[in-house]
């Protein structure tokens, strides 16, 4: 939690409680959240906590790097972001889950393109996992 208040320092934004328990939040679910999950977790340490409030706050981590987004059913989900080193993510379309990719392959896709040079990149890729698979088999 150290590096997150130093974050928030860096970035001259107060180090407040509920801040502080909505980053903790994403460290315990380590998989993609809504803003509808994030409120419905808050709500039991702050009951009537506005999604505006909410909002504005994945907002701000997310602006600082301390949060990544990523759309799902076509809503914005964030988790932790990951800055220990570079790697990708599959992401489940039902819960959110995600797993490291540790391949990256935008060396081949520089090498494929003509006379481009790729300064970013950010690769995801998208199904169920297996938990949810073998749930709607069933």
């Amino acid at each position: 939690m150290i590096q997150y208040k130093e974050r928030l320092k860096e970035n001259s934004l107060k180090i407040t409680q509920k801040r502080m328990r909505m980053i903790e939040l994403f460290l315990q679910e380590d998989r993609y959240l809504s803003a509808k999950d994030i409120q419905e977790l808050m709500n039991k340490d702050y009951p009537g906590i506005s999604y505006d409030t909410i909002y504005r706050n994945l907002y701000t981590l997310k602006d600082i790097e301390v949060l990544e987004q990523t759309t799902l059913s076509g809503e914005m989900h964030y988790k932790i972001a990951c800055t220990t080193h570079h790697h990708h993510h599959f992401i489940c379309d039902e819960c959110g889950d995600t797993k490291v990719i540790r391949y990256c392959p935008v060396e081949t896709w520089q090498n494929e393109l003509d006379d481009v040079e790729i300064k970013n990149h950010k690769v995801e890729l998208y199904g169920l996992c297996g938990v949810c698979r073998r749930t709607r088999i069933s």
